[in-house]
């Protein structure tokens, strides 16, 4: 005889309204390898990318000057050594954040650890991907990535 594990019914309806929670639903990001990196209140697709490197922008404070929010996220990667990344304008010092598992680029921020000291986290765009153990279609375009 098989066994019963719930008797809970679940019930929904086409015509219900939805939710302010159901709308601000999180979505959670692999590192290609498969290792959950990131939860977040928005898509990255729909979040702004920085000029220089084509980075997604994740804003960790909110700005007082243009009243921009901060994003809800947490990020599970590992913070290491500084990188010294040559621009146009001069120098950057990136804190990379590697994924734990596989240690692939993830990330980065330009202030001293710890995480979100800054006021912004940037993402490289093609690290993370929805769909664990599957590549995200931006993996590896190369047009307009620099200094990666």
């Amino acid at each position: 005889m098989p066994k019963v594990v719930s008797r809970s019914a679940v019930s929904s309806s086409s015509d219900a309204r939805p939710t302010e929670s159901s709308a601000a639903a999180l979505r959670v990001y692999y590192c290609i390898c498969g290792e959950f990196i990131l939860v977040i209140d928005k898509s990255l697709s729909a979040l702004p990318t920085r000029p220089a490197d084509g980075a997604i922008v994740l804003r960790t404070k909110d700005s007082d000057v243009d009243g921009a929010k901060a994003r809800v996220f947490k990020l599970n990667a590992t913070l290491n050594e500084p990188v010294l990344i040559e621009r146009e304008q001069g120098h950057e010092r990136q804190f990379r954040f590697h994924c734990p598992r596989c240690t692939l680029p993830v990330g980065y921020q330009s202030t001293p650890p710890p995480t979100k000291s800054g006021d912004f986290v940037y993402l490289f765009a093609g690290a993370l991907t929805q769909m664990q153990g599957q590549l995200p279609g931006d993996a590896l375009d190369t047009q307009g990535t620099k200094n990666v």
